[in-house]
């Protein structure tokens, strides 16, 4: 009888929809215990044309916001990058000295830490993908009016402008991403769209070798008009953050405090906020004081040409790709306080080691295993951050904290020069070797959550 009533259940009737079907047959099983009806529905459940749609609009979802995020992040680092390409023609055009040059790269960084703190406040309250594309506007309309500035003063206005929205477009893509995926694949996603800045290293070298020559530094500055198109496309294709749609549906019932005041509202919450900003300061500080001096450092040490240096930046930027894909994959595998903590102690022994690596193999290789490490841990900042902060102030937690880094981990050069001008190369790694070091004692101090890849298919499934 029991075996009868599962065909019945099986065949279903005319005009019964199958998740009725499913339904039933799951009832018998358990009121008969009939272990291969239970199977059965299982199985079909499983591979039911509702679960398959689920999984595959939300692995569609996954992936565009890793597409828009690396897109995102490529055109922010190839706008960045404009600058130290052109630098020297506008340095001859404007007549100015190497201090004021210098300090464009600095108005730069502190338009992102003032656009990070703006715009994450603003996705956190008028949701990711809306305020994602006004940053992308931003930077891009920032962009081409550097190239129209008549003055030095005008392109420090211009730059600050482009920073404010590249400053509040990586928060928001990292928000997005780590809202999207699942937390045992939140690693490897984050790995995926950091290599973006390195692809806009690429673009920004190509693009200036081809228009620099014919069309001078401004025409460069007008190809940021390119990210218009790429803002609008976004806006169109791709759909809010369904943990943030979730979130804000209960924001009614939660009293509104201000954003910044959240990262700091509990002694616990304080120490994690301190800690991951020094952890961020640590990295863009590690990052410049490599990539801007050791080319010289190694010039004057070690007597290498220009064309070696060359391939030591190709070298080291190669080591840093391979990096931060492994990472991802560590932290996936390994957890964040572990994969963090070996690269931490790596980075410290194998840039303080390099102050005493000597002959051409020896500083390409020893290059790339520099940058495998030293670099390699920026694949996993977004997640990190990510990870300590409820959804309603991701964006303003990712945003300020990252971009708190950027503005005082980018004074870091001018540290490290005036080491080199009173002291010699050794004395310089070995300050890069402790900052890595006191980012691990802050690493060590932090309590990674445990948030469950259920919980996070639950929100988006609940609001799909």
């Amino acid at each position: 009888m029991k075996l009868n009533s599962f065909k019945l259940v099986q065949r279903g009737q005319k005009g019964e929809s199958k998740l009725h079907i499913y339904f039933v047959t799951y009832m018998n099983a358990l009121l008969s215990l009939d272990e291969r009806a239970f199977y059965f529905c299982q199985l079909s459940f499983n591979h039911s044309p509702v679960r398959l749609e689920r999984r595959t609009t939300e692995m569609d979802y996954r992936r565009k916001t890793v597409v828009a995020s690396v897109a995102g992040l490529t055109l922010e680092g190839m706008d960045i990058m404009f600058i130290s390409f052109a630098m020297s023609m506008i340095i001859a055009q404007f007549h100015i000295d190497m201090v004021a040059g210098g300090l464009i790269s600095s108005i730069t960084n502190l338009g992102m830490l003032a656009g990070g703190v703006i715009f994450g406040i603003l996705a956190d309250k008028f949701g990711r993908v809306k305020i994602f594309t006004y940053t992308i506007l931003l930077f891009a309309i920032g962009t081409a009016l550097t190239g129209l500035a008549v003055n030095i003063e005008q392109v420090y206005i211009f730059r600050f402008i482009a920073g404010l929205g590249a400053g509040g477009e990586y928060g928001i893509g990292m928000a997005l991403v780590a809202e999207a995926w699942p937390k045992n694949k939140q690693g490897r996603a984050s790995s995926y769209v950091s290599i973006g800045a390195q692809y806009g290293v690429i673009l920004a070298a190509l693009l200036s070798a081809i228009i620099l020559p014919s069309w001078g530094w401004r025409g460069l500055f007008f190809i940021g008009l390119v990210p218009v198109i790429f803002a609008f496309i976004v806006r169109k294709k791709l759909d809010e953050s369904p943990e943030w749609l979730a979130a804000n549906k209960k924001k009614q019932l939660v009293p509104k405090e201000w954003k910044l005041k959240q990262l700091f509202a509990t002694p616990r919450t304080s120490v994690t906020t301190i800690a991951l900003a020094i952890m961020a300061t640590v990295q863009i500080a590690g990052y410049n004081g490599l990539m801007i001096w050791l080319p010289s450092m190694l010039q004057q040490s070690q007597g290498l040409s220009v064309s070696n240096s060359a391939l030591w930046t190709i070298s080291t930027a190669a080591g840093m790709i391979a990096g931060m894909l492994t990472f991802g994959q560590f932290i996936d595998r390994f957890g964040m306080k572990r994969s963090y903590g070996i690269f931490l102690f790596a980075s410290a022994v194998a840039v303080f080691l390099y102050a005493f690596a000597s002959g051409s193999a020896g500083l390409l290789i020893g290059g790339a295993i520099v940058g495998f490490f030293s670099n390699g841990m920026f694949a996993g900042y977004g997640a990190l951050i990510s990870s300590f902060y409820p959804v309603e102030i991701r964006s303003t937690a990712t945003n300020t904290i990252f971009n708190f880094g950027r503005a005082l981990g980018g004074l870091s050069p001018i540290l490290v020069g005036y080491i080199l001008q009173h002291a010699n190369v050794t004395a310089a790694m070995g300050y890069l070797a402790l900052l890595y070091c006191i980012s691990f004692i802050a690493m060590i101090s932090l309590k990674i959550g445990k948030t469950t890849t259920q919980e996070q298919n639950r929100t988006y499934s609940k609001v799909v």
